[in-house]
């Protein structure tokens, strides 16, 4: 389905709460294919407000004294010099996410890494790389930044100099013009390594393509997830990490599972009940509805300004949903990403030129 480039080296209540959609506009219907569609649980995004973002403007109009002899209020200057620091505050932090749970270098200038017998060099835009395409296990190379703050380039840069390193690969997508970006084990290794254990909760890393019929759908994670990254810190919060829908439905299967092994005439199915099964779905904020549990494609884990935890579950909708899986995905609550196509010259690519062409850019929720 994809070549290599050849110069890579490379988630208790009654039935009435159960069966509540979550808060939030809703999926559009449709169906996927999914290799490890298990209809699992669904996670409830808790009520957000969406109306404290802060707004920046000029006094009444009878509060002339502050202003210049042009009529131009003084405190503008001032305003706007705030505005733009807040800005370049939030755009920075937004970028550093995932990179705040490694020890890795942050600076302009490269440093020396080591890892194990390995010895790398490595800069502040290529750690974040690095950090970014572990949680999101693949991304575009069009969805990066190098050095210089603009799209990143597979053949120079930061993409380049993290190849030769052998700490990702970049994959050829037939039909897309941008090849994805994903680690090699040595890539995935480095962050491990290099992990800050103090900061909690952990971000998971991983590397290579698990999903392979999943490539096109997967690369707009990333997509989704900038959407809500835009709103969040406008009123404060704080992105501390992602969790994909695999990591999700590994805990629930293990939880599943936790007891076979003590059952010698065990058949291959678990034996938890479905009020067991609801319990589990609704301490982990996931729906249950139609006997099962429904995932997200991602999770969103945040603090808001008062400290409390939250989180936003989002699902990258396809043309490919429809059907019996497109209802119940309409029926989970979740956020939606309305993806597109990636294909170039596909019937769905979506509005072409620009950094994102071929990309959906709508998140609602």
């Amino acid at each position: 389905m994809f070549d290599l480039d050849p110069r890579d080296y490379d988630s208790r209540d009654d039935e009435r709460r159960a069966n509540t959609p979550h808060r939030g506009s809703r999926c559009g219907s449709g169906d996927r294919d999914r290799d490890d569609d298990w209809r699992q649980p669904d996670l409830r995004p808790r009520d957000r407000d969406n109306d404290d973002a802060r707004t920046l403007g000029r006094g009444p109009d009878n509060d002339r004294q502050a202003s210049g002899e042009h009529g131009r209020d003084a405190r503008d200057d001032a305003r706007w010099a705030e505005r733009d620091r807040d800005a370049r505050e939030r755009d920075r932090e937004a970028r550093d996410v995932f990179s705040r749970h490694v020890r890795l270098p942050r600076g302009p200038e490269r440093e020396l890494v080591r890892d194990r017998d390995r010895e790398y060099t490595l800069r502040g835009s290529e750690s974040r790389t690095l950090a970014t395409v572990g949680a999101f296990r693949v991304v575009s190379s069009r969805d990066l930044q190098d050095h210089h703050g603009g799209p990143a380039d597979p053949r120079s840069g930061d993409l380049r100099h993290l190849r030769d390193e052998g700490l990702i690969e970049t994959v050829r997508v037939p039909g897309y013009r941008d090849p994805a970006v994903v680690l090699t084990k040595d890539g995935r290794s480095l962050l491990e390594s290099h992990r800050d254990r103090d900061h909690e909760p952990h971000q998971t890393f991983y590397a290579g393509l698990a999903r392979e019929r999943e490539l096109e759908h997967d690369l707009q994670l990333y997509r989704a997830y900038e959407q809500a990254e835009k709103r969040l810190p406008e009123r404060g919060a704080h992105i501390e990490r992602v969790v994909l829908d695999h990591e999700l439905k590994s805990e629930y299967q293990r939880w599943l599972h936790e007891h076979d092994r003590d059952h010698d005439d065990y058949d291959g199915h678990p034996d938890r009940t479905p009020d067991e099964i609801r319990e589990w779905a609704y301490e982990h904020d996931l729906p249950y509805f139609d006997n099962e549990v429904h995932f997200p494609d991602v999770r969103i884990e945040y603090q808001e300004p008062d400290g409390r935890w939250e989180r936003e579950d989002i699902e990258v909708v396809t043309p490919h949903y429809r059907g019996a899986h497109g209802a119940s995905v309409a029926r989970s609550g979740f956020s939606c990403y309305r993806g597109l196509s990636l294909r170039i010259g596909g019937r769905s690519g979506g509005a072409r030129g620009g950094r994102h062409g071929g990309l959906a850019e709508e998140l609602w929720s």
